[in-house]
């Protein structure tokens, strides 16, 4: 008789009285850990319901004869399929007729079950992943610690727990395996579990405070969106062009011709040319005696192709019915007749005709075709190379600014109290006070941190030139007023080194050996009432004074005089002995600015197109640069001595390396108008130069002790604020001496800082 599954799995639930949500959803769940061992027993894949169904067939054979059937249209394997028992609409006698043949199969089905369930779970788990099931309940794992057995399966049977030995075979264990350190015990289930490499690393950082996945990927990188950097454009906005992404015209039509040269036969593949190679006798004499190579004519002519160059296109004067100023006067006509036809712009006349079919059959078409093809033939041509360059790669790499701070951005403070244009000015070596000069007589002294003006010195002439002396024992400040340089103890400092100053001065005795010498210039000291304003010495000179510079000691300074061409236009003075001399008889050139070396006794004498360099020991020429400029108007030598740089009023800055060459290394022109002044820093890579158009431009120069490097030279801050007055702006430029930032003097008459 017929089976019903439905109705017999409903008996089978309250028989067993198992936990099933549904009859078949709980025997489905068994269905899928057991279906494993049936397969393993049997070589054809078989499911559960399948091989259960095998049981009533094999009692068929004996007396029953009864069949084993699912509905249609279902899946017995299916695993989460939940079966509903259906209404009971059948007859009741039916169903009492079906009950004995019923329960006989309920008992053979009881016999696989328990066949199925008789293994060890644990044997056939193949599974890779963690065991995660819950088989104590919500009840603590320390309650099973007396007992064989750690929960209980599906059925409501015991999970035996692992077999883990005594303390003597944990101890062999401890000594033979050497993943004993890492395996640890999952207390849910009792097995043994060995931790890898990750889980070992995530553990040691747990135990050490730090994040478990360690501190890679943490944090993202910061990306700066707002900025108020402004991006650099490319060279040109333009899209790229459709030819650059799309294929040449001229490419698809030479593969063309290639492609039909090789199904005519005409051109053949490398490997059949390689093939002839070795069929040949390279020793056959060759009938070609101009041959040079091997390569066959038809393949060299498709690849060593070069068009002939096009004819220009007719003009207007080639119409029929030009314009009349193409058309010749008599005078052109005359002479255009006389002159050579190699030498004539155009090798025909301009005709004028009413009409088209009026034109004659122009005389000259053969020789013009002839001269043409005789051209094409003894012309040698060269193909030309075209070369596809991105336009952003001639712009050369600068690094960023960032990495090059620090430098002066932004104006600081204002110093307000001259009248009239400030020409020059000066910082102490401290770095605390600042000196000014300015055509209203003025010499002001300015504490440089807040502004306050203390002390003001009056003078009868325009103060043209203020600067410190570099020794930083002493406290001696020089002003150049016409002719004559002051030197002046503002006594601003500690008094110790006031009074280091004045006894400095003091030393010097006259001794009397000056007297019959000629001297170019007048020392003098100032009488009591002008020393108590802090007046020392003055030197007089012949005429103005135009320039003026320390040396590095402190000891000597040179003046430049207004009548450069003459001997006594450069002057070193000494101060210790109060002496003075012209080491030039007779300069070359128009003398404009002149500065001492820093560490080796060289002279530097700027003219108006060369910078000569003088050793003062050996007194004589040692090196002629060129400035390449029409008229130099500052310099300045880097602290390290190999490198200057100069001004000139043709608005360049040239940077002369002076182990490299006589000539500039690089030559900037970014100034509109002319320069004034240049400026290194004395610790800074940093170096700055002030125009007449109003800015003051400061730039990275940085020098490197290799010698194989050139020097790193990147414009970095265009400051501005000045006003132009009269066309002129900016006069005078000085970094701070200890920190990165620049002092400016103008004819607007205050000065500026920028930090």
């Amino acid at each position: 008789m017929a089976w019903d599954w439905e109705s017999k799995e409903s008996k089978l639930h309250k028989k067993k009285n198992v936990s099933f949500n549904t009859g078949m959803a709980r025997m489905g769940d068994l269905g899928k850990r057991k279906v494993k061992v049936l397969d393993e027993s049997t070589d054809n894949n078989v499911s559960f319901f399948q091989k259960a169904e095998q049981v009533p067939e094999a009692s068929d054979d004996s007396d029953e004869g009864s069949s084993f059937s699912d509905d249609e249209g279902e899946d017995s394997s299916s695993q989460d399929e939940e079966y509903v028992d259906e209404d009971d609409s059948e007859d009741d006698d039916s169903e009492d007729d079906s009950d004995s043949d019923e329960e006989k199969n309920d008992d053979q089905i009881e016999e696989v079950l328990d066949t199925v369930t008789q293994n060890d779970e644990y044997e056939y788990d193949s599974s890779d992943e963690e065991d995660v099931r819950n088989t104590i309940g919500n009840i603590p794992v320390e309650w099973y610690d007396d007992y064989e057995h750690i929960g209980y399966d599906v059925e409501g049977r015991k999970l035996i727990k692992p077999n883990h030995g005594d303390a003597l075979d944990e101890f062999l264990q401890k000594a033979d395996d050497p993943n004993y350190w890492r395996t640890v015990k999952n207390k849910l289930t009792g097995q043994k579990v060995v931790l890898s490499e990750s889980d070992v690393r995530a553990i040691q950082r747990i135990q050490a405070s730090t994040h478990p996945d360690g501190s890679e990927g943490l944090y993202a990188p910061w990306v700066d969106f707002f900025s108020n950097e402004v991006m650099n454009m490319p060279v040109t906005g333009r899209p790229p062009d459709k030819r650059s992404f799309i294929p040449s015209k001229w490419e698809r039509q030479r593969v063309g011709q290639m492609v039909h040269a090789l199904k005519m036969g005409w051109m053949k593949p490398r490997g059949e040319i390689r093939k002839l190679k070795l069929t040949q006798d390279p020793n056959a004499p060759s009938l070609d005696l101009w041959k040079e190579d091997n390569e066959p004519d038809i393949t060299k002519r498709y690849r060593m192709h070069i068009p002939a160059p096009k004819e220009p296109l007719p003009g207007h004067a080639e119409s029929y019915n030009p314009p009349e100023e193409y058309l010749f006067d008599e005078q052109e006509e005359a002479k255009w007749e006389a002159q050579e036809p190699e030498e004539r712009r155009i090798n025909f006349k301009p005709q004028k005709f009413s009409a088209y079919r009026s034109v004659p059959k122009y005389s000259q078409f053969v020789n013009e075709r002839f001269s043409r093809l005789l051209d094409l033939y003894m012309a040698a041509r060269q193909r030309k190379m075209k070369m596809n360059v991105n336009p952003e790669d001639l712009i050369p790499k600068r690094p960023d600014k960032k990495d090059l701070q620090p430098y002066p951005t932004r104006e600081g403070m204002i110093y307000k109290g001259h009248t009239d244009m400030v020409r020059s000015i000066s910082p102490d070596p401290s770095g605390q006070w600042l000196a000014s000069g300015s055509d209203d007589g003025t010499v002001k002294l300015w504490e440089v941190g807040t502004g306050r003006c203390m002390t003001t010195l009056k003078f009868a002439g325009k103060v043209t030139y203020v600067s410190w002396n570099p020794n930083p024992a002493i406290n001696l400040l020089a002003a150049v007023v016409g002719p004559t340089v002051i030197l002046l103890n503002p006594g601003l400092v500690d008094k110790l080194v006031c009074s280091n100053t004045d006894s400095t001065l003091d030393k010097y005795e006259d001794d009397g050996d000056t007297a019959g010498k000629k001297s170019f210039v007048e020392w003098s000291t100032f009488d009591v009432l002008d020393q108590e304003k802090g007046l020392r010495i003055q030197v007089v000179h012949a005429k103005d004074v135009v320039q003026f510079t320390w040396h590095t000691k402190g000891d000597y300074f040179a003046t430049v005089q207004q009548d450069g061409s003459k001997s006594q236009a450069v002057l070193i003075h000494q101060l210790s002995r109060r002496q003075t001399q012209a080491p030039f008889s007779k300069p070359k050139g128009l003398v404009q600015r002149v500065i001492f070396h820093p560490v080796h006794p060289y002279f530097f004498v700027a003219t108006q197109q060369h910078i000569r360099i003088y050793n003062l020991v050996k007194q004589e020429l040692h090196k002629k640069l060129q400035a390449n400029c029409k008229y130099i108007s500052s310099i300045d030598i880097h602290p390290g001595g190999d490198n200057i740089i100069i001004g000139s009023y043709d608005s360049r800055l040239c940077w002369f390396d002076l182990d490299l060459s006589t000539k500039p290394y690089q030559t900037l022109k970014y100034h509109k108008k002319a320069l004034r002044q240049v400026a290194f820093h004395k610790h800074y890579p940093l170096f700055a130069s002030a125009s007449d158009d109003g800015s003051v431009i400061v730039s990275h120069g940085k020098v490197y002790s290799d010698q194989l490097l050139n020097p790193l030279i990147v414009t970095v801050k265009v400051l501005r604020g000045h006003k132009t007055t009269n066309h002129i702006s900016v006069l005078d430029c000085k970094f701070h001496p200890t920190q990165p930032w620049i002092f400016s003097s103008g004819a607007d008459s205050t000065i500026r800082l920028y930090v």
